[in-house]
Order: structure tokens, then C-alpha cells, then sequence
């Protein structure tokens, strides 16, 4: 099949004022949709991680429901996925640049694809946190070649929206998990299945077929080739040492602009992917702290004892898991949609400062009240929307910050090292709950949990101070 994707025919002229939508030709939809459904398919595999996460560690470290080391060992099987994210980030966003998008997008996708298959098998902690790690490795890498392809595709003018649609459409892929999720629950509560949270991950080896369907036909941008034709100019006439280099993480620092620009996307990055992954995907943990003596009750209630209640309880809370993942996603989809019309109105700093603001507000409020099933119904999504619209803002503003030559590395390289120095989150909150605020749990079994969820709000202050050194980049074209 042909695409035309040609400068001249791609290009809308500057007074067209048709929708963003209207000024994409076939190529460019193609583009979108393969970005789409691979950064859609990363994220169903994380969020399968954040549903299973907790039955997997108590199945795999022996533990009994309740016990606080299930929420220690659950931290650190989530810094040790963050740590391969960050690492795999910085590897795959450094590939992307030298040897292309379309290619290093395929890799990323093989990878997280087949250890979340294998993470199906894990029979202890030690190589169910492996398997985390290599599955990190793909997951990094996915998000700095995906938006960087469909930043230097698009039209100018229809880039903002395209990179807003592109992030709010990963939140679809967490709704697939969290059905996923709903399903084995209820399979698991019927006997159907032995464990839910091992289905899940093997559902998760399904996105490696997208790579079939990317091999023959996506091409490199032709900013990223003009960048390499550079490359090899310079090359060829001597002064390499000299010129631009493609993938080079040193420039990042050594050029002023590039260095302050590295620093505030890295920062931005590290405050939002602490809020979330430290502190917001735990409020599938809390669902299932608060939930377990209903779900006891209720199982008294039928008469069930011994491994038949404790199946029942576990059916009930994956089920419920899901559903919480669901609202979740439904509130981050309106977000990160919400953030892509806002920034193109009042700036990219003014859109940020409104959302971290917002997001340390709702996740504070949500760990701190949330206790009942209807409270489930409007509070999480509402953390969901305050929460992942700083997503939204990470796909538009990263991208126009670093030239075509850099921008997979800078763009991976202030997600994923935000996200390395991030991989700490999860473990705090872990030991907060269980070192920190451990006795409260005498008078209530979720207040341990709550009081080092409102702790770790203060992460979002992190973003608001780093917001007065970010440039403004609305209305400006990508550097080059």
C-alpha cells in the first residue's frame, strides 16, 4: 500500500482553518494509529502490572491477605519495573534517534510483549521482579519514539491535537486492562480459574502481533532523515566532530538551551510520575484494603469458610479492582483531552500549573475519604482526570523542546530519568505504610495506607517550583 506523505502534499497552507483533523492526509492517519495503538498497548500492559500487582506478591511471597509485607514487597516489585522502564527508556529513546522510530518502536514492543507473557510464570518474588525489569526495559522505551513520530509527521498546526489524542488514547488501553481484570476476576470467583493474575499477564503477549502490521509499511519521518542526511554531510566533509549528533546525550548538557530544557521536562516528569505510579495506581491497593471485610462479611454471610470465602473475597476485590481502573481511566481520558483544548487558550506553564495544583488536591482528597462503594464512583475519576492531565501535557510540551536530532533522547531522557529517580515513590509509599504509619492499622486497616497516600501529595509541589524556569513553547514550531 502507498502513502503519500511527501512535504508538499502533507502540508496544509497557513491560513487553512479547517479542524486539526481535516488537514491529515492517509499517511498521516496511519501514523497516528500505529503510535496509537502501540503506546495503547504499553499502557495495558503497566496497568495490568498495577491490577495483579498485589494478589501476585501475596500468592509468590507466601503471605496472608492483610499482612503489611504484601504492601512492602509490592513497592519494590514496582521501583524494580520503574528502574527497567527509566533504563529502557534512555537505551530505546537513544536508538530512536540513530536508527530510527519506526524501527526502535518495533523492539519496544517485542519486549514488553513477551515478559509480560513470562511474568505469567514467575514462581517467586526474585524472578517475578526479573521479569518486571525486562518488561520495564520495553515499556520506556515505547513513549519518546511514538511521540516523537507523530510530532515530526504532523502538520504543524494539527501536531498539539494529534499528541493530546495520541495520550488520551493510552488511557483506553488501561480500560482494556481493567476489563481484562474484571473478567478473571469473576472467572477466578467461579472456579473457572486457578489465579487470575497470571491469566492477565498472559493476555498481555497479545500487542507483539501490532509488529506484524508496522514492519512493511511505516516509514521515518522526514525531519529524522533530513537530520541523518546532515549527519553524514558533516561526515563526509570532515568536521563531524564539529557538527550536530544524532542521539547525543552530552549535548543535552553542554548546549545551554538543550540543558535547561533537559532539566525542567525532568523534573516536570519526575513530580507527575511520582503522583501517579507512587501514589495514584495505589488506589487499587486501597480499594482492596478498605473492601476486604465487606467482602468477609458478605462471605460469612453465604456460609462460606477457608479457601472457598477467601476465593470469593479474592474474585470480588479483582473485580473491583478493575472497575476502580476503569473510572480511573474514563476521568484521565476527559483529562488529557481536557489539557490538549486548554494549553492551545492559555500556554503550556499556565495549563501544567493548573493540573498539578489539581492533581495534589484530588489524590489527597481521595486517599483521605474514600470508603465506601459510591464513593468509588466519583472520586476516582476525578483523581483520574486531575491526575493524568499532566500526561497530556508531557506528550505536547516534551516534543518541543529538543531539536529533531535529540528529540527521542530528550524526550526519553526526561521521562525516564524523571521515572528512575521516581522508581523511589512506590517503595516510600510502601514503607510509610508499613514503618511510618504501621500502628495505626490497630484502629483501622486502611489508615496506614491513607495517611502515606496524603504524605505523598507533597510531590506535586516539585512541579509547581520548576514551573517559573520552563519556556513557553505554545504557538512556536518544533526546534530544529
Amino acid at each position: 500500500m502507498h502513502f503519500d506523505d511527501s512535504p508538499v502534499a502533507s502540508a496544509p497552507a497557513d491560513d487553512d482553518s479547517r479542524p486539526w483533523y481535516k488537514l491529515l492526509n492517509r499517511y498521516h492517519w496511519f501514523v497516528f494509529i500505529v503510535a496509537a495503538l502501540g503506546w495503547l498497548f504499553d499502557t495495558m500492559d503497566q496497568q495490568l502490572f498495577n491490577l495483579a500487582r498485589k494478589p501476585a506478591i501475596t500468592e509468590l511471597i507466601g503471605a496472608k491477605p492483610g499482612d503489611l509485607d504484601i504492601d512492602k514487597y509490592a513497592g519494590y516489585a514496582t521501583s524494580i519495573f520503574i528502574i527497567g522502564w527509566a533504563i529502557g527508556g534512555l537505551i530505546f529513546g537513544i536508538l530512536g534517534d540513530r536508527i530510527g522510530r519506526a524501527k526502535t518502536m518495533i523492539l519496544t514492543i517485542l519486549l514488553y510483549s513477551a515478559f509480560t507473557g513470562l511474568s505469567a510464570f514467575a514462581t517467586s518474588f526474585a524472578d517475578f521482579a526479573f521479569y518486571r525489569f525486562l518488561t520495564g526495559l520495553g515499556v520506556g522505551g515505547e513513549f519518546a519514539v511514538g511521540v516523537s513520530l507523530v510530532a515530526e509527521v504532523m502538520p504543524d498546526r494539527a501536531r498539539t491535537a494529534a499528541l493530546g489524542w495520541l495520550q488520551a488514547l493510552s488511557a483506553v488501553g488501561n480500560m482494556m486492562a481493567a476489563l481484562i481484570s474484571i473478567v478473571m476476576g469473576k472467572l477466578e470467583e467461579s472456579n473457572m480459574i486457578a489465579s487470575s493474575w497470571r491469566g492477565m499477564f498472559v493476555i498481555g503477549v497479545l500487542p507483539a502481533l501490532l509488529t506484524i502490521f508496522i514492519m512493511k509499511r511505516l516509514k521515518e519521518p522526514d525531519r529524522w532523515k533530513a537530520a541523518v542526511a546532515k549527519r553524514a554531510a558533516d561526515k563526509a566533509a570532515g568536521i563531524v566532530s564539529d557538527g550536530p549528533k544524532l542521539g547525543s546525550i552530552a549535548e543535552l548538557f553542554t548546549d545551554p538551551r538543550w540543558r535547561r530544557n533537559t532539566l525542567v521536562g525532568m523534573l516536570l516528569a519526575f513530580s507527575g510520575v511520582v503522583g501517579l505510579w507512587g501514589i495514584g495506581f495505589f488506589s487499587f491497593d486501597l480499594i482492596r484494603t478498605v473492601f476486604r471485610d465487606h467482602f468477609g462479611a458478605l462471605a460469612s454471610k453465604d456460609g462460606l469458610t477457608g479457601e472457598a470465602a477467601e476465593k470469593f473475597i479474592s474474585g470480588n476485590l479483582t473485580f473491583w479492582s478493575g472497575i476502580t481502573s476503569l473510572l480511573l481511566n474514563i476521568g484521565a481520558f476527559f483529562g488529557i483531552y481536557a489539557f490538549s483544548k486548554v494549553t492551545q487558550i492559555i500556554g503550556r506553564k499556565k495549563s501544567f500549573a493548573i493540573s498539578f495544583l489539581l492533581a495534589m488536591g484530588s489524590t489527597a482528597f481521595t486517599f483521605w475519604f474514600l470508603d465506601s462503594f459510591y464513593d468509588v464512583f466519583w472520586m476516582i475519576p476525578l483523581m483520574g482526570f486531575c491526575q493524568l492531565t499532566l500526561f497530556g501535557g508531557y506528550a505536547i510540551y516534551f516534543p518541543e523542546l529538543f531539536p529533531t536530532r535529540l528529540r527521542s533522547t530528550g524526550i526519553s531522557f526526561c521521562y525516564n530519568v524523571g521515572r528512575l529517580v521516581a522508581a523511589v515513590g512506590p517503595s516510600v509509599l510502601g514503607l510509610l505504610t508499613s514503618e511510618v504509619y504501621g500502628h495505626y492499622k490497630a484502629t483501622d486497616a486502611a489508615l496506614p495506607f491513607r495517611y502515606a497516600g496524603v504524605t505523598m501529595c507533597l510531590v506535586f509541589v516539585i512541579g509547581l517550583l520548576t514551573l517559573p524556569f520552563a519556556p513557553e513553547t505554545h504557538g512556536k514550531p518544533l526546534p530544529e
